[in-house]
């Protein structure tokens, strides 16, 4: 056996979520509840942590701890995007290693046709467990199978195109919880504002109706500005957090983008480029 040779793959023992024992989100699709758990145990163990951070860090501590409950949703959504994000890596990471094998025998006078294509079959099940996981090998088994049903080979460019397009509608499709995410951050980050200015005006109408010495009005405004800290500091992590969020997105969806046209050139270079109509067989059913 050739060491040098792709392992072959198996959607249920790679797969993150089927690895947990969960149905797993066809293709790069993530499971709303599985990202959502993990998202929680982040968030439970991010606090647990920063408490153990040394005294001159505390600021940090206030920032988190004491700035209102609207910091522990921003946290909590912030965990359930970078959730998303590492369970639809390493689903892309599984699907990328599709590019690796060879389906189609690489003589050169090897010719794609309805006589052939059980043996393009049998070598991607000789690779993956079952072909309707994985994007590229879905898409290819969908067109031969369509050559093998009908014996179209005109057919099968058309159907590689249109499965094309479906897949990327998929990968679009499954952006939509963290791009919501995304979204959400901010706007908590600004509630925590309004919420923090709406604290800080009525603690300070409060000290002037309460008294008019000074030196009292200057140590009741300390309390007042506790309100302005949580005003401001739930606005800065929240869009610290969507910021990195945006970023991680943006690169995952150009790696995600670059793995679907690498899909199409490989089902250009080794499916249509050796289709033929081959003697004494029509393309007409």
């Amino acid at each position: 056996m050739n060491n040098n040779l792709p392992a072959k793959l198996s959607w249920l023992r790679s797969d993150p979520e089927c690895r947990l024992g969960l149905k797993g989100a066809r293709f790069t699709r993530t499971s709303s509840l599985f990202t959502g758990m993990i998202a929680l145990l982040l968030t439970i163990l991010f606090y647990m942590g920063i408490r153990f951070l040394p005294s001159n860090l505390s600021p940090v501590v206030d920032i988190f701890c004491n700035r209102g409950p609207i910091q522990y949703f921003s946290v909590f959504a912030t965990s359930w995007g970078v959730a998303i994000l590492i369970v639809k890596g390493l689903k892309l990471k599984l699907q990328q290693k599709c590019l690796d094998h060879v389906i189609v025998p690489q003589e050169s006078d090897f010719v794609l046709s309805t006589t052939t294509v059980e043996d393009v079959f049998e070598n991607i099940y000789k690779i993956v467990d079952d072909p309707k996981h994985f994007v590229l090998f879905n898409r290819i088994a969908v067109a031969l199978s369509n050559l093998r049903n009908l014996g179209r080979v005109t057919d099968v460019d058309e159907i590689l195109r249109s499965q094309a397009e479906h897949d990327e509608s998929i990968m679009e499709s499954s952006y939509s919880l963290i791009r919501g995410l995304i979204w959400a951050v901010p706007v908590l980050g600004f509630i925590g504002t309004v919420l923090g200015l709406s604290d800080a005006i009525s603690g300070f109408g409060g000290v002037m109706a309460a008294t008019e010495d000074m030196g009292e009005i200057t140590t009741a405004l300390k309390g007042v500005t506790s309100g302005l800290a949580t005003a401001f500091d739930t606005t800065l992590v929240a869009l610290v957090a969507a910021l990195c969020l945006q970023l991680a997105t943006t690169f995952l969806h150009k790696n995600e983008e670059e793995f679907l046209d690498s899909c199409t050139e490989y089902c250009q270079r080794n499916i249509v480029n050796r289709l033929r109509i081959m003697p004494f067989h029509s393309d007409e059913t």
